[in-house]
């Protein structure tokens, strides 16, 4: 089985490059799903068709979801959420506020995204599609199980024993509000929906992103961000994807300078994406929408190109602690030799260049406060040491 989760900064077209991509797989006889884990769905519109919270056919081979997940979020998070809010109301903090600091930012595309571990563990498709909402937080909440484990083995069963124990003490003596069983039973619910996604998301055998981007400046440093953060979380982008470039066979004087200015930034994705599949699609004269107008749009992007199939060699970085208590950033660069590699380091931005091909990395918020101390090249990964100034 093989998933591919499509992300991008809002309005870049995401969405279309998702369901163009579910077209052309389940043209090619795979049983496909695409889904919307973005509260703010557009599948529905892509398609021209109505969709809900469960898979419909729209197609041969073609089923589309949208989440909601404002349900899903209700079922786990619900009962937590209102523990919350009255503790924070006993603490003197009251109405919408209150409520609002219960759930966290992208909690709801989380809970959205346990629907992809159940399809994948259902054996009925073999190819999904995930349409993910414009940011890379959900991607970092995803580490949450790994957080929690130890938590859920020791602490959990012990926390629920005492609660029921001081339960009926604590209420005698003061107002505050005791977690009930139902607010355990919620944190497993929690926990059992988190746990497992990760191992498929960050499988590369299984999972692979592909960002989308328009050539334009912000949302190309936008989508390198994205790209690094993926990385350090263990998820391989296998393809970046550049949507609404202006094709050659426009001539009017008034799109000169567009043209310049798109191939400036065109050659700053090369860069930045060095190594990883990049693949552009012409800004189209009308809009892509229905399943025949979607179809021309898997061809231009895919050609005689298998979707499903890994479209570059996917070699996530990470970040590993020395033993000197510093941090190393690890790049792999299979074949290079010493003498081929330089590392420049300008504000924000890690620049590579191993023999002719030059790469930029957008560094992380951990990375960005530390200096680089060293560099160093062995088996095909390059080293690069941060370390925090001495004050």
């Amino acid at each position: 089985m093989r998933i591919i989760l499509v992300t991008g900064k809002g309005g870049v077209g995401k969405t279309t490059v998702s369901a163009a991509t579910a077209v052309t797989a389940a043209d090619l006889g795979y049983r496909t799903l695409v889904m919307s884990t973005d509260p703010a769905h557009s599948l529905a519109d892509a398609f021209d068709v109505p969709l809900g919270d469960a898979p419909t056919t729209i197609a041969p081979n073609l089923d589309a979801q949208q989440i909601d997940s404002q349900a899903r979020l209700e079922e786990s998070w619900g009962a937590v959420r209102d523990h919350l809010t009255a503790l924070f109301d006993w603490s003197g903090l009251h109405g919408i506020e209150a409520e609002e600091l219960t759930v966290f930012p992208g909690m709801d595309e989380l809970f959205s995204l346990s629907s992809v571990r159940e399809h994948a563990r259902s054996g009925e498709y073999d190819f999904v599609v995930v349409d993910c909402a414009p940011t890379a937080e959900t991607l970092r909440l995803l580490s949450l199980p790994e957080v929690m484990s130890w938590y859920m083995d020791k602490l959990f069963p012990a926390s629920r024993r005492v609660a029921k124990v001081i339960r009926p003490v604590l209420s005698k003596i003061t107002a505050m509000p005791v977690a009930e069983d139902a607010v355990f039973d919620a944190v497993a619910l929690f926990y059992g929906r988190l746990d497992g996604i990760k191992e498929i998301l960050s499988d590369p055998e299984i999972t692979t992103a592909r960002l989308v981007m328009n050539p334009e400046k912000m949302v190309i440093a936008e989508a390198r961000r994205t790209y690094t953060y993926l990385g350090l979380f263990g998820y391989g982008v296998d393809s970046a994807i550049v949507n609404r470039v202006l094709p050659d066979t426009v001539h009017d004087p008034y799109f000169d300078r567009w043209h310049k200015i798109q191939q400036q930034h065109l050659k700053a994705v090369e860069e930045g994406f060095a190594g990883t599949d990049v693949r552009l699609l012409r800004l189209f004269e009308d809009e892509m929408v229905g399943i025949d107008r979607l179809r021309t749009v898997g061809l231009e992007l895919y050609g005689d190109t298998d979707p499903t199939t890994m479209l570059s060699n996917v070699q996530p970085l990470h970040v590993e602690d020395t033993e000197d208590g510093d941090v190393a950033l690890v790049v792999t660069v299979p074949l290079a030799e010493k003498g081929d590699v330089e590392v420049m380091r300008h504000d924000d931005e890690l620049f590579l260049t191993v023999g002719p091909y030059r790469r930029s990395l957008v560094l992380p918020d951990s990375l960005r406060r530390r200096t680089v101390k060293s560099a160093k090249l062995g088996e095909g990964r390059l080293s690069v040491v941060f370390t925090l100034e001495e004050t």
